[in-house]
């Protein structure tokens, strides 16, 4: 009978509230996987999972069938094909707005004050998700707008993690955050942050 672990696996660090633990520990496995990383052994995988070797193998040879691990010649364990395709399935109905417009509701709620989500269009910017604050005074801008590139926070935030030169956006990308008074207009004040896709790309801030 394998000996009980001393330490919580992060499957159980982790656990999904009412979920099944198989499954938490199993997609533990697929999460150790890292950026640049061509492949793992069974130690690594046990290392990073916090599990045992023999409970490891038994995951694997799960994953394994559903192809979402490829055991190599070498023995060591690569993400397999399907995890490619729920990916496309995943990226053919993303939706954008359906990840965005939550979190600026919850904005809003949190804060009492308008949130957006820019994206960079050329040498300006494009307003293109927009929840406003219930306050009776606030900023009139709408979904669609295009608004400066070197004005306001979020204008800042995108030329900064866009590779912009000078101290000023070097410290904004060693922050991730900014925070500015009066820049575009002299009775606002605004607050921004980058928001990153998969790769690590700057996509848009509120």
């Amino acid at each position: 009978m394998p000996r009980k672990a001393q330490s919580a696996s992060v499957a159980e660090q982790q656990a999904a509230p009412g979920g099944t633990a198989a499954v938490d520990r199993a997609l533990s496995l697929l999460t150790a996987f890292r950026r640049g990383e061509d492949a793992l052994g069974l130690h690594d995988l046990a290392e990073r999972s916090q599990q045992h070797k023999s409970t490891v193998l038994r995951l694997l040879a799960s994953l394994q069938h559903a192809q979402l691990v490829l055991r190599g010649a070498d023995g060591r364990y690569r993400l397999g094909p399907g995890v490619a395709r729920l990916y496309a399935v995943y990226a053919a109905s993303f939706s954008l707005e359906l990840v965005v417009m939550p979190q600026l509701r919850a904005l809003v709620d949190l804060t009492g004050e308008s949130a957006a989500f820019h994206v960079r269009r050329g040498e300006a910017r494009l307003c293109l998700y927009r929840v406003d604050s219930p306050n009776p005074v606030r900023d009139h801008i709408r979904t669609g707008d295009v608004l400066p590139l070197d004005r306001g926070a979020g204008g800042h935030v995108l030329m900064a993690f866009s590779g912009a030169q000078g101290e000023r956006y070097a410290q904004i990308r060693r922050d991730g955050v900014l925070v500015v008074s009066g820049d575009r207009v002299p009775q606002l004040a605004g607050i921004s942050a980058p928001c990153f896709d998969a790769r690590q790309g700057a996509g848009g801030g509120p």
